[in-house]
């Protein structure tokens, strides 16, 4: 009660192959399953994408952070010469 059976799902099957033809279903498959396939490439482009820039930013933090130590020990070794001169 409220279900579909199974023999009402054949029939329906039956009348949609009647009405459009097995070459055209065939066709509308395969069109389908090049959407679904096209879709998954993109959101896997994007999830690649989004790592690659992930990677880019910290690659950016790890070299600025290493030119600013480089620019402390040098602000360092330039006192520490003024020093030992004075």
């Amino acid at each position: 009660m409220g279900g579909i059976s199974i023999w009402q799902l054949l029939i329906i099957a039956v009348i949609v192959v009647l009405l459009f033809g097995t070459k055209k279903l065939r066709n509308l498959g395969g069109d389908l399953g090049s959407a679904i396939k096209g879709f998954k490439n993109a959101i896997g482009d994007e999830n690649d994408s989004t790592t690659k820039t992930e990677q880019n930013k910290d690659t950016l933090a790890d070299s600025s952070i290493a030119a600013s130590d480089l620019d402390q020990n040098k602000n360092q070794k330039e006192t520490q010469k003024e020093n030992s001169q004075a």
